[in-house]
């Protein structure tokens, strides 16, 4: 528990980070209440991620001071919107649905926060992943090298081209300004995305469907519920820029279903003017932040946005004639086409289907049903409540885009589940490299507000009925209460519940993905060896080692040059060549040739020889350099040892 206490002011910098420059261009804006919060991370994300892009290709450096000057520059451009006609804004709320509402927040923020804390264990911890190698290594590479541009990341690992870092620039911050190391800050930005961010967006979303702060209230209560999203993005990969992207994108549908109802909305024309440039700007800061934080995640984007717009197309179009109903048709038709080229473009910009079927079509729908993907133990009390609200949805008109939606994503991870079809699985959901595991995070985003929205409607049903009244509204605040609190009680019950999928066979992990222990990937003797580094090594010296062990850890921990920084080997002869012999250096000059043509590494990492599984590599040359001639022992921990290379010194 200390140590966590001694994270909170790196808690207070992230949600500083992720809240404040979005919270200040929002008042600017006019925004209030809900909308302001849930919009704030989502405005904050594009700022900071355009930023970074301007600043690295200006050449002006990443820092707290710079990143605060470009914050505070769109804060002053987006205050003096002012000048232009105020927007429409609706009624103010309730003070009982206000109170509803900020209770729903505090059960969903509260279960979230303690699920992760009890799942992570200790604030410093790393997840033990091969994504979390790359994602960590490249935030102390954006610290050093001062630039943050989603156009340079990739040099990291030599690289080049575009690659979403959003998130890196974020943690980059959190850390430089908190001071704390960078598995910390990384952690209490993933508490801010995932237990702030998520939880506000999921209510707006849900209030802007429904109309009703009792649904969104709900929601929000429900938010930390499913494993799926947003603990499991924690766990699987690590996928922070998904996760961030997956985070912000319940706000981002949100907005543009209230832009049209603002601009389409009664009042004079200026203030419908100003709702429609407020609008468009929020709907493309929208489509900037998911951009820069994951792109694939725009298409999940599209594709709620527009099956909104296409039910409430086909409502309009009922009651049109002639030219205003071709218009009506027409305008969602082209957005369509417009959307399957984006959806065609973005999948050729991956590297396609990574991941095979593992599991039958009838299992995977009952995953959808249950709620229970990829292994997960399944939500029954959640499953149930959502199908009462997919009744409720598809009995109402303005909802039933709502369950489209659910339909769309389920359809989506059945077909990365079990569809073994070349065409599925390249042009379909390639775009998420046909990985189940992303696919069955994006269920959250409409799972829950259709569980709200079944609840909300038991809670109506249950005042009318013991009430005996015939009009449902207004509900009693008792009952309203006392639904908030059923969800605090099951969701306080279900905290403890952190066992999470195997993916490549059907078994629970044995422990935290978090935990460090002799059995871990990166073990504690091996980790403390790593953080030595910046005192054992020079700070001009080249380290390699086989990098699926965890080594590839030591860069963001020591700040020394480790090679490769990313859990894949790299390609070319010259590192087969060491994979295989390196710890023949005295008696193999193929070694010392393969060392020169990868810049003379004068260190080595020997976490042991690896081991054959998917993602990891036996590297022999990489070990067993005890008694060998050509190498010198530098620093041992337990059964993790660095050496220093002399076979090849002049």
């Amino acid at each position: 528990m200390g140590a966590w206490i001694a994270s909170v002011p790196a808690l207070v910098v992230a949600l500083s980070v992720l809240f404040g420059p979005g919270l200040l261009a929002g008042i600017g804006l006019r925004l209030r209440g809900l909308t302001l919060w849930a919009l704030a991370p989502v405005v904050s994300t594009a700022i900071i991620g355009l930023s970074a892009i301007v600043y690295g290709e200006l050449g002006v450096p990443w820092s707290t001071f710079t990143v605060a000057a470009a914050c505070l520059a769109v804060v002053l451009l987006a205050w003096t919107v002012r000048l232009l006609p105020a927007p429409q804004r609706t009624a103010p709320a309730s003070r009982r649905g206000s109170v509803l509402l900020v209770a729903g927040l505090a059960v969903g923020i509260v279960a979230g926060v303690a699920r992760f804390a009890l799942y992570v264990g200790n604030p410093q911890a790393i997840s033990q992943t091969n994504d979390a190698m790359f994602h960590l290594n490249a935030v102390r590479w954006i610290i050093e090298t001062a630039d943050a541009s989603s156009l340079h990341v990739a040099a990291m690992v030599g690289g080049s081209g575009v690659y979403p870092a959003a998130w890196h620039g974020l943690d980059s911050l959190v850390a430089m300004a908190s001071g704390a190391d960078i598995s910390t800050s990384a952690n209490m930005l993933s508490l801010a995305v995932a237990f702030g961010a998520w939880p506000l967006g999921i209510a707006w979303l849900t209030m802007v469907a429904t109309r009703s702060r009792l649904t969104a209230a709900l929601a929000a209560a429900q938010s930390s519920m499913l494993l799926v999203f947003p603990l499991l993005m924690l766990e699987w990969g690590v996928l922070y820029p998904y996760g961030l992207s997956l985070a912000l994108l319940p706000a981002a549908v949100g907005v543009v279903i209230a832009t049209v109802r603002w601009v389409g909305g009664a009042g004079p024309l200026a203030g419908r003017l100003g709702n429609a440039v407020l609008g468009s700007a929020l709907v493309l800061v929208a489509a900037g932040a998911i951009a820069l934080a994951q792109p694939s995640t725009l298409l999940a984007w599209g594709l709620l946005t527009l099956i909104w717009l296409t039910w409430r197309a086909a409502a309009r179009a009922r009651g049109a004639r002639g030219a205003r109903r071709a218009v009506v048709v027409a305008v969602p038709a082209a957005l369509w086409v417009a959307f399957v080229v984006l959806w065609i473009g973005l999948t050729r910009m991956t590297t396609g289907s990574h991941w095979e079927p593992f599991t039958g079509e009838a299992q995977a729908v009952l995953d959808v049903l249950v709620n229970g993907h990829m292994w997960l133990p399944p939500a029954v009390g959640v499953s149930i409540l959502c199908a009462v609200g997919l009744v409720a949805a598809a009995r109402h008109r303005s909802l039933r885009w709502l369950a489209t939606g659910w339909l769309v994503f389920a359809a989506l991870y059945v077909a990365a589940a079990s569809l073994d079809h070349d065409f599925v699985r390249r042009w379909v959901v390639g775009a998420w490299y046909a990985d189940p595991y992303r696919l069955a995070a994006l269920a959250p985003v409409t799972v829950v507000p259709l569980a709200a929205i079944g609840l909300s409607e038991i809670v109506r049903w249950a005042s009318r009925t013991l009430s005996r009244r015939r009009d449902p509204e207004p509900v009693g605040t008792a009952w309203a209460i006392t639904a908030v609190a059923a969800v605090a009680a099951v969701g306080t019950a279900l905290v403890p519940v952190l066992t999470m999928p195997n993916v490549f066979e059907d078994e629970w992990d044995a422990q935290s993905r978090y935990e460090s222990n002799p059995r871990s990937f990166l073990s504690p003797d091996e980790r403390l060896l790593l953080e030595r580094m910046a005192t054992t090594v020079p700070t001009d010296a080249t380290i390699i080692a086989n990098p699926s062990t965890g080594a590839a850890f030591g860069y963001v921990l020591s700040g020394r040059n480790v090679y490769p920084r990313t859990w894949q080997a790299p390609s070319g002869d010259a590192w087969a060549v060491l994979a295989a012999g390196l710890n023949k250096a005295a008696t193999d000059p193929a070694v010392c040739a393969a060392l020169a043509e990868l810049g003379s590494p004068g260190y080595v990492i020997d976490f042991g020889p690896g081991e054959a599984s998917p993602g990891r590599y036996v590297m022999p040359g990489m070990s067993g350099f005890e008694g060998r001639p050509g190498f010198e022992k530098v620093d041992q921990r337990g059964e993790a040892s660095l050496w220093r290379i002399t076979a090849c010194t002049p």
